[in-house]
C-alpha cells in the first residue's frame, strides 16, 4: 500500500514474525531478502523491523518486484 505524506511516499511491507529457542521474537520482510532483525518484546520487534526496513531501502532500494503476501502454512515433516 503506498501513501503520500508530503514529499515522501510510505510503502506498507509485510512482517513475519517468529520466536526462536531464546524467547526473542525475529522479524523478517519477505520483499526485503536479508532484512531481518530481532528483539525481546513485540512493541521491540515493530520498532526494530521499522528501522530495519528503512535501512534495507536505503541500503538496496525499492524492489524490483512487488510481492502479495498471501499467507502462512505450517507443513510438518519427519526430520
Amino acid at each position: 500500500m503506498l501513501a503520500k505524506t508530503g514529499d515522501a511516499v510510505e510503502r506498507s511491507f509485510d512482517v513475519v514474525i517468529e520466536r526462536d529457542e531464546e524467547g526473542l521474537y525475529v522479524a523478517s520482510v519477505p520483499s526485503l531478502p536479508g532484512c531481518h532483525t530481532q528483539a525481546p518484546s513485540l512493541d521491540e520487534l515493530m520498532s526494530r523491523a521499522k528501522e530495519a526496513i528503512e535501512l534495507c531501502l536505503e541500503v538496496e532500494g525499492l524492489p524490483a518486484t512487488k510481492l502479495e503476501f498471501v499467507g502462512v502454512q505450517r507443513v510438518v515433516v519427519a526430520a
